[in-house]
């Protein structure tokens, strides 16, 4: 049976799978759904309407789904939180629920986030990422895939951090990171390759070094970025690696970080 800490509050229309697991004091809403083999520990709230897949753990005081932190918010627009499976929040996480996408705030599988990270409404988080503590995701941020952000960050709304990118602490993040790079500084600049953590994603060394050629093409040919896309195009016979930084140059709204 679930295991319900008797001074927990649970509405009656939210639906627990019967192995969950919820600490004391913890409040869950209604229209809440928690998968199988989830552990809520103490003093958590879980908003209205979020959806939870499985084997996922709430630690002490996080608070998800809430309210955005936007003065235009109406409950009547109000968009849910989707959250995956194996996810990690550990103290004080918050996160919001979305507020002015159809989707409304989604985040994937296999998530670290550490204490006192805060997603801001509508921010879409992919998988496999480790979110240091203390840093803030404003609105509509994009989190891609094995991204390593550390402590006391801010990211501006509408951002996109590519694949196996890393951000330093206490950095500034104000246009796109690429992927597989380092965002540094205050506001950032791409410092480099992300070299440590694609040796430890078990990326082989011929497609480290074709991730660099690519990046010393964009940022170090003495060619504008328009120019440098065509030539890297015109070379072709690409990697997935290689063909996943031409379509974040293309598709990049806000812009790319510039090179230190």
């Amino acid at each position: 049976m679930t295991k319900i800490h008797p001074t927990a509050l649970i509405d009656p229309a939210a639906e627990l799978h019967p192995t969950v697991e919820v600490g004391p004091f913890t409040i869950i809403e209604d229209g809440v759904t928690i998968g199988e083999g989830c552990r809520i520990e103490s003093a958590v709230r879980i908003y209205r309407g979020t959806r939870m897949g499985r084997d996922n753990r709430v630690c002490h005081g996080a608070m998800l789904g809430c309210e955005p932190q936007d003065l235009s918010f109406e409950p009547a627009r109000s968009r849910p939180l989707v959250i995956g499976d194996h996810n990690h929040f550990k103290e004080g996480v918050n996160v919001s629920r979305g507020v002015k996408t159809k989707a409304g705030t989604l985040i994937g599988d296999h998530n670290y986030l550490m204490g006192n990270f805060h997603v801001g409404h509508d921010c879409v988080i992919g998988n496999h990422n480790v979110l240091g503590h203390g840093t803030v995701l404003a609105g509509h941020v994009t989190i891609g895939d094995h991204v390593f952000v550390s402590g006391v960050a801010a990211i501006h709304q509408f951002t996109y951090i590519g694949d196996r990118a890393m951000i330093a602490g206490c950095a500034k993040i104000v246009k796109d990171i690429p992927p597989y790079t380092i965002g540094d500084g205050n506001p950032a600049r791409v410092s480099g390759i992300n070299s440590i953590g694609l040796r430890r994603g078990g990326i082989p060394a011929a497609t480290r070094r074709a991730i660099k050629q690519a990046y010393h093409t964009l940022y170090h040919a003495g060619l504008n970025i328009g120019d440098a896309l065509a030539r890297l195009k015109e070379q072709g016979g690409h990697g997935p690696e290689v063909k996943n930084i031409i379509r974040f140059f293309e598709r990049s709204e806000r812009g790319v970080t510039a090179h230190r």
